[in-house]
């Protein structure tokens, strides 16, 4: 089977709210894939559901073929889950804490672990207590990994992470990749999606609006364009899908949607000297999605 996750139909209401809207969704076996919404979109509802921990309105999950509503303990054999919020036992330490999230999971690579605690640069001697929200986010981060397990699903991995520890997850999701696992993985921190996923889901309102690819997603945003001219750059707000022009002296910006060919024949015509031009980041694709507004209060 080459399919990790695949959901049929799956939704949840409370009561009448909806949270989740009818979902078909498949993630490949090997694929790092990114979940992004703003806060209330209905991610962390998507995963409780998908791993079988809240019971869905309607539709089913699978996880490498196993129904995770009828079979939950099958379901969750191969894969580890690091949830969006977590309580550790606050009189153990985290080497203790760390033990017995191992057995509780029956597999543990011993040496990866020793090798995640050195990178994470974390001290397992100290009580759970201690810990600030970042080590204890640490505990959550080694004890997925170490597992190395198939499917790694994670509800905002790096929250209360530092950008070294940032850079040290990012790391360690390449070097599961490399291994041949799966990371299902929703975050608010869209650099890091977009330096480590292969496709990327949107959702919105509890409903899934976007699927793909970062270069087949490009569509939601245009081309940014900065274009430097000998002279007074030509007129090019009545060429189809161009928009936001700004001239200062000879420079020339703009944004532009579709086909590129006739502005770059107008701009050949005017003796350009220099051009460049940008595809849109994930931020921009986000913002082309949902505005300032929600990506401010969006996680």
């Amino acid at each position: 089977m080459d399919v990790a996750i695949e959901t049929k139909g799956l939704s949840k209401y409370y009561g009448k709210t909806m949270a989740l809207a009818p979902l078909n969704l498949s993630v490949k076996k090997g694929e790092i894939l990114g979940y992004l919404g703003p806060n209330g979109a209905g991610k962390t509802t998507t995963i409780r559901t998908m791993l079988g921990l809240i019971k869905p309105t309607s539709g089913r999950a699978e996880i490498f073929g196993v129904e995770s509503q009828k079979d939950t303990t099958e379901a969750h054999k191969h894969l580890a889950y690091i949830p969006g919020e977590s309580a550790f036992w606050p009189n153990l330490t985290g080497e203790e804490t760390l033990h017995l999230l191992g057995s509780i999971s029956g597999q543990v690579d011993k040496k990866y672990k020793e090798k995640l605690i050195k990178r994470f640069q974390f001290d397992p001697s100290k009580k759970v207590r201690t810990y600030s929200k970042g080590n204890r986010q640490k505990i959550n981060i080694i004890a997925a990994l170490m597992t190395r397990a198939d499917l790694l699903v994670m509800d905002e991995p790096t929250a209360g992470l530092d950008p070294i520890m940032e850079q040290a997850f990012r790391e360690s999701a390449l070097e599961a990749k490399a291994n041949g696992q799966t990371i299902f993985l929703s975050s608010h921190i869209l650099e890091e999606v977009e330096a480590l996923c292969d496709r990327v889901a949107i959702l919105r309102h509890g409903r899934l609006v976007e699927l793909g690819t970062l270069e087949e997603m490009r569509h939601l945003s245009a081309l940014n364009i900065e274009v430097t001219f000998t002279a007074t750059p030509p007129k090019i707000d009545h060429i189809a899908g161009v928009s936001q022009v700004h001239v200062i002296g000879h420079q020339l910006t703009c944004q532009l949607r579709g086909p590129i060919e006739p502005l770059l024949r107008v701009f050949a015509a005017h003796n350009p000297q220099t051009l460049l031009s940008r595809e849109p980041s994930l931020e921009e694709l986000f913002l082309s999605l949902y505005g300032d507004e929600e990506v401010r209060k969006g996680k």
